[in-house]
């Protein structure tokens, strides 16, 4: 079954044909209680932290550290349930649990352990690596992944999946872009995901992201030149 025209942005955006690094193309951070929102700026002593929020309240963190100044990203989707027997769109997390936070390594270590309001709060650790002291360290994401991230996951669509490998059955080991549709611009490998044909897209120590199904047609090999 062809997905696609079940895909939709969200009311008043278009579809950005590429994430890149620019700042701007990241969207604003914002407290669901409050509404204060952020801006994500590069910043040198910043990286990409990985928290997680146990019991589902990586919401509720991520509005706290939106309200302290902390940029934060929470990839969603939408899902379909039934109320009353009406058909509502609801968001939910796509990675449940996790929130990606851009701040530095000294507030990171605030957040997880000096502070009364984020109990619930943790690290997400790299367990493929180890530090100094033979201790898995706490995950950073790159810059280049989380844009690759945003730029999967913005659209919130209903067919995005997280997976993990046993799930993909790739065509090949060639990656590829996406050149039309919902998902212009994202790159990553074709697979066979769910029984659709899908473009997924690797966060490493994380897991994978599928995208929707996206036909051939819409499918380049990306070049080594290129």
């Amino acid at each position: 079954m062809n997905s696609l025209s079940n895909e939709k942005t969200r009311r008043g955006e278009t579809i950005p044909p590429s994430i890149g690094f620019a700042p701007d193309a990241f969207p604003e951070a914002k407290s669901s209680k409050t509404g204060v929102s952020v801006r994500y700026d590069i910043t040198p002593n910043k990286s990409w932290y990985v928290f997680r929020a146990s019991y589902g309240r990586e919401d509720m963190a991520s509005d706290f550290l939106v309200e302290t100044g902390t940029y934060t990203y929470i990839p969603k989707k939408y899902v379909i349930k039934s109320v009353w027997g009406k058909k509502k769109r609801f968001l939910q997390s796509l990675i449940p649990n996790l929130v990606f936070a851009y701040t530095t390594k000294d507030k990171a270590k605030e957040y997880v352990n000096d502070t009364p309001s984020l109990p619930f709060l943790t690290y997400y650790y790299n367990h493929f690596v180890t530090d100094d002291e033979h201790k898995n360290p706490p995950l950073i994401v790159s810059h280049d992944e989380m844009a690759k991230l945003v730029q999967t996951t913005w659209n919130k669509n209903e067919h995005l999946m997280f997976v993990d490998p046993s799930q993909c059955h790739y065509k090949s080991g060639e990656n590829v872009r996406i050149i039309d549709g919902p998902f212009i611009g994202v790159e990553g490998r074709v697979a066979r995901v769910a029984g659709q044909q899908r473009v997924v897209v690797s966060l490493s120590n994380i897991g994978l992201i599928a995208t929707a199904y996206i036909p051939s047609a819409f499918i380049e090999v990306i070049r080594k030149n290129n």
